[in-house]
């Protein structure tokens, strides 16, 4: 089993699931298509989806950077702190924008991690 690829396959399914719960509250909160304006929760969902593809841009190839040139398992640790961070920020994001925080710290903690080890490992390898 490559663990690593597990990991992205989770954070991967994560986005979609989120990219579907956006849709869901399209539709809940009477925003239609193209909008991505309107009802203030409708944005919220919106923007967890929004910044957690920007985060994935970072994640995927750092996650798989990392366990090439640095470790596969400290790598599959770290994707799973950056897949509950995102979930922290998720949750904390729809209940009200200033909860966000703490979880936008953890995902992105991981990714500094990850992003800073494979340069590392890659440059002293």
């Amino acid at each position: 089993m490559d663990a690593v690829a597990v990991v992205a396959s989770l954070a991967l399914i994560e986005y979609m699931v989120i990219s579907l719960m956006t849709g869901r509250a399209r539709q809940t909160y009477n925003v239609p298509a193209p909008a991505t304006t309107g009802d203030p929760t409708f944005e919220r969902y919106y923007r967890v989806q929004q910044n957690t593809v920007e985060q994935l841009v970072v994640f995927l190839p750092a996650l798989f950077l990392f366990a090439r040139y640095a470790s596969p398992r400290v790598a599959v640790v770290l994707g799973l702190v950056f897949i509950v961070g995102r979930v922290l920020y998720a949750r904390g994001y729809i209940a009200a924008a200033e909860k966000r925080g703490p979880g936008f710290a953890v995902s992105f903690g991981a990714n500094v991690i990850l992003v800073l080890g494979a340069l590392f490992g890659a440059l002293f390898a």
